[in-house]
């Protein structure tokens, strides 16, 4: 890793908080599995970006974040509705294309949506997600709230130029929003150090005089502290923060990939830190659940996957007249009744 990150929590965190930390990161480890293993058997098409390795980003910001904040991402974003509570089977359901998807199989696996949970999706366009998590911020302090907005990107997004003119925006009107870059080291299949002099990334809110800070991505105590940290600076109005997030993928950028540009000793190296594993283990250490309850948890979410999959393999296609729906807001334009 380029930039060092706190890694002790210094908040004592309760047996409640590791216990979901451990089912949540294990539940999304397994659909992620059995997401690739029904790619391969050509069960829904598309790309299909994963998630593993990664979980402690999420399970740490769930826990550290309040009701009514926003969150927004680009593609890798099967996991992101589950951590925020919702059901597996309609995830399922949107990469299967069927009309009981999260988004009634429309978006697919780039463009998960949870309007009930203020996820603002799941974008394709590599950095197009950064002013819109902007935007939303923006209109929450308009309104007066104290909501805080998310607002992920991967180390590649980085290089967009748009990123600069939303860091201006955002530091000039002190709007509530958390920018998370998850640096896995690697843009597609071109390491951070091809792209740019600054390896640091969280050095770029610099130029705009925005606090900004590494997180080690592979720890939830660590997530769940910098991410708190920062929205707490975003409600009281101080404005933006930047935070990169050190974290790393075990599956390549894409089910296409077969990250031949690694080295077994690196992929080994950082599995090392499995953050799964390293929750269980702090479970067992302070006796938190016994062996016969960590197999309950386990029990529990095979089961989820079960029936996720039994869902989307039993619901139907969307109807072919569902292309007129959704598209524009049918009182603005009344002419679309008769189409």
């Amino acid at each position: 890793m380029a930039a060092t990150a706190e890694k002790k929590p210094k908040t004592k965190l309760s047996k409640k908080t590791y216990l979901w930390w451990y089912e949540i990161m294990l539940l999304m480890r397994r659909f992620e599995e059995k997401c690739g293993q029904l790619y391969i058997q050509q069960k829904f098409g598309g790309f299909c970006h994963l998630y593993i390795g990664q979980e402690a980003v999420l399970a740490g910001m769930a826990t550290a974040m309040e009701k009514g904040d926003n969150v927004i991402t680009a593609y890798r974003d099967h996991v992101h509705p589950i951590v925020l509570g919702m059901h597996p089977k309609y995830v399922m359901a949107e990469l299967f294309g069927r009309k009981t998807g999260s988004s009634k199989g429309k978006g697919g696996s780039m463009h998960m949506f949870d309007k009930e949970r203020n996820l603002f999706g799941g974008h394709g366009i590599v950095g197009g997600q950064i002013p819109l998590g902007a935007g939303i911020a923006f209109a929450e302090k308009y309104k007066g709230t104290k909501n805080v907005t998310y607002c992920f990107m991967g180390d590649g997004a980085v290089r967009q130029g748009v990123l600069h003119e939303t860091f201006n925006m955002a530091m000039t009107w002190k709007l509530p929003v958390v920018f998370l870059i998850e640096n896995n080291h690697y843009a597609m299949g071109t390491s951070v150090e091809r792209t740019s002099n600054v390896t640091d990334l969280y050095q770029l809110g610099s130029a705009y005089n925005m606090p900004s800070y590494p997180i080690d991505g592979m720890s939830c105590e660590a997530m769940h502290e910098g991410i708190g940290k920062a929205a707490e600076q975003a409600r009281k109005g101080k404005g933006p923060t930047l935070i990169e997030v050190l974290t790393y993928r075990y599956k390549g950028h894409s089910m296409s990939d077969p990250a031949k540009y690694r080295t077994k000793q690196e992929v080994e190296s950082y599995k090392k830190e499995d953050p799964i594993e390293k929750v269980l283990e702090t479970i067992k250490k302070n006796k938190f659940a016994s062996d016969k309850e960590i197999d309950s948890i386990k029990k529990k979410v095979q089961d989820l996957i079960e029936e996720s999959v039994k869902f989307a393999e039993e619901s139907p296609y969307p109807d072919g007249s569902e292309l007129y729906e959704d598209v524009y807001k049918q009182e603005d334009y009344p002419f679309l009744e008769n189409q």
